[in-house]
């Protein structure tokens, strides 16, 4: 059983910036690809970024320029720097590892973005 615990939310100003971390507990980790979705209050789970066991990305349009995924093979951990944000960047963000026949979430972390 894998674990993955998210950390880094907050609430920031317009433009600022976070970066989410998101540990896993087991080394399984390092084959699978990482990714962040994200949930608005009343919209659906939405895919924001994601990263292979090789180190492709991708993001979508609305975060392109904006967001940087990265993993840490050593730490188990992946991350995603947040930088010019955006009011319409707020959601419950979560970190999630697939593997070929299984995946795994973690609990949510909550990003705020208001003046």
């Amino acid at each position: 059983q894998v674990q993955l615990v998210e950390s880094g939310g907050g609430l920031v100003q317009p433009g600022g910036s976070l970066r989410l971390s998101c540990a896993a507990s087991g080394s399984i980790f390092r084959l699978g690809t990482m990714a962040w979705y994200r949930q608005a209050p009343g919209k659906e789970r939405e895919l924001v970024s994601t990263i292979t066991s090789g180190g492709n990305t991708n993001y979508v349009d609305s975060v392109k320029g904006r967001f940087t995924i990265s993993r840490d093979g050593a730490k188990n951990t992946a991350y995603l720097q947040m930088n010019s944000l955006k009011p319409e960047d707020t959601a419950v963000y979560y970190c999630n590892l697939k593997l070929t026949r299984i995946e795994y979430w973690g609990q949510g972390t909550q990003v705020t973005v208001s003046s």
